[in-house]
């Protein structure tokens, strides 16, 4: 079965990074684009970055344009997002999620807290 596994999360202050990684299992990861999504309290969950499958493309919502970069590694099944220079507003849970099989699948979370 699908399954997506989330670390790296933690509490850093404002200006600091953190690396999240994402193992992913159960379907052929080279195949199919991944995403990061976040969700703060009392607020929508947000799209934050994707990463196409082949060419690696990647798109990021504005708010972290030239901050946060999404990679991944095909062979080891990984996708990482480096958050760099974070804000106060990126604490949130942060998720990695696939379509796969027609149907989204998420993992269980990692939350990021930015705090002084």
């Amino acid at each position: 079965q699908v399954q997506l596994v989330e670390s790296g999360g933690g509490l850093v202050q404002p200006g600091g990074s953190l690396r999240l990684s994402c193992a992913a299992s159960g379907f052929t990861f080279s195949n199919y684009a991944m995403s990061w999504y976040r969700q703060a309290p009392g607020k929508e969950r947000e799209l934050v970055a994707v990463i196409s499958s082949i060419a690696g493309n990647t798109r990021y919502v504005d708010s972290v344009k030239g901050r946060f970069t999404i990679s991944r590694d095909n062979p080891k099944n990984t996708v990482s997002l480096q958050m760099n220079s974070l804000k106060l507003e990126d604490t949130a849970v942060y998720c990695c999620s696939a379509y796969v099989y027609g149907k989204r699948y998420w993992g269980q979370g990692t939350q990021v807290t930015v705090s002084s």
